[in-house]
């Protein structure tokens, strides 16, 4: 049974740790320069995309990469512009409100499949990539509509589930493996084929955003390829990609850490996706599958443990199992707690951090 007190302690969780934050933050800098010191890397990117659009800002040559990010977050930043004028402050307001919304309907959804909602909530803020949870990324807007969906599906209430998938598809490529995953779901639970109309749904910003490069640049593929060239994400098969990170990882610059954590993190990625396995979990391995083969077939690994924060069949889990073994959540808590402050002000200070 889901309980009022769930989504209450998700949003005193999620508000508390940003409250944390804030103060941390603040801290040798004044609040105007606050928004400022969070405007780092892809941030930089998204609004450019929503003040000038994917040519990029006039005068300066065009950036290839820009089609890699879809549209669902630069949309938002327009529309939190009209009454924040400050770009960067936009990205943290539009993270603030969908990090509440996404922390609630974990906390449901864990309730749901029988665990604790604040501790799937707490495993997911003590995550040490949390910090992008926080900053102008599309994380929290993503998981604000993907997590809904799931829960609803779940409810069986699927033009709901499909409503809320297409919502993710237009923030990230990520809700393609979220409308398969729906299929199979739907699949799995035997549902009647009246209703299977709905599953196309979610595929059609992804159609539609397709189209919209197409008509700009001549390219259907235009997002992938722009991954490609902004960011040399050819495809590798899985061992020459590990290799190429490996050797990276044994430099001594500071890029040598983040290919450290790629590394932790792919292992983390296959353990994971090995427990949906044997659980049977099919849909949800389906989903966490699809994001696990599209890095792990890239040319090096970049960004795979922050893709962990998206795995929001995991934290469930690991909120199963720590209300059995409470030990198991503090002593997660006490390892990858400080990791993730470590991380966060890496990110503030411009390192690149996943």
């Amino acid at each position: 049974m889901i309980t009022r007190s769930a989504a209450r302690d998700a949003l005193l969780l999620w508000f508390g740790s940003r409250a944390g934050l804030l103060v941390a933050t603040l801290l040798g800098t004044t609040l105007a320069g606050y928004a400022d010191k969070w405007r780092k890397w892809d941030t930089t990117l998204f609004v450019t995309i929503a003040e000038y659009g994917y040519d990029g800002e006039p005068g300066r040559p065009p950036d290839d990469g820009l089609p890699a990010f879809f549209p669902g977050l630069p949309m938002a930043l327009r529309l939190v512009h009209l009454v924040v004028p400050d770009w960067a402050a936009a990205g943290l307001l539009v993270s603030l409100v969908s990090g509440a919304v996404a922390m609630v309907a974990l906390a449901r959804l864990a309730e749901v499949e029988g665990a604790p909602g604040w501790m799937a909530v707490l495993g997911l803020l003590a995550f040490p990539m949390a910090v992008f949870l926080a900053a102008g990324y599309s994380e929290s807007l993503f998981l604000a509509f993907a997590i809904p969906a799931w829960l609803a599906a779940r409810q069986g209430r699927w033009p709901a589930a499909a409503l809320l998938a297409a919502g993710a598809s237009c923030v990230r490529i990520t809700g393609l493996f979220l409308a398969v995953a729906l299929v199979v779901e739907y699949v799995v639970r035997r549902e009647p084929v009246r209703r299977a109309a709905w599953l196309a749904v979610p595929f059609l910003p992804l159609a539609a955003y397709s189209f919209y490069q197409y008509r700009r640049t001549g390219d259907w593929l235009a997002w992938k390829h722009a991954q490609e060239a902004g960011w040399g994400r050819d495809f590798a098969w899985p061992w020459e990609a590990w290799r190429t990170t490996w050797r990276s990882a044994m430099g001594s610059d500071d890029f040598a850490v983040a290919f450290r954590m790629e590394i932790a993190g792919a292992v983390v990625v296959v353990a994971a996706l090995i427990w949906l396995l044997v659980l049977r979990r099919w849909s949800e391995a389906v989903y966490a599958g699809g994001q696990a083969a599209a890095l792990m077939t890239s040319a090096y690994y970049l960004s795979i443990p922050r893709s962990l924060l998206l795995w929001f069949p995991l934290w469930v889990l690991l909120a199963r199992v720590s209300a059995r073994r409470p030990w198991l959540m503090a002593l997660y808590v006490l390892i990858s707690g400080p990791l993730m402050l470590v991380n966060t002000a890496r990110f503030l200070s411009g390192a690149w951090a996943g």
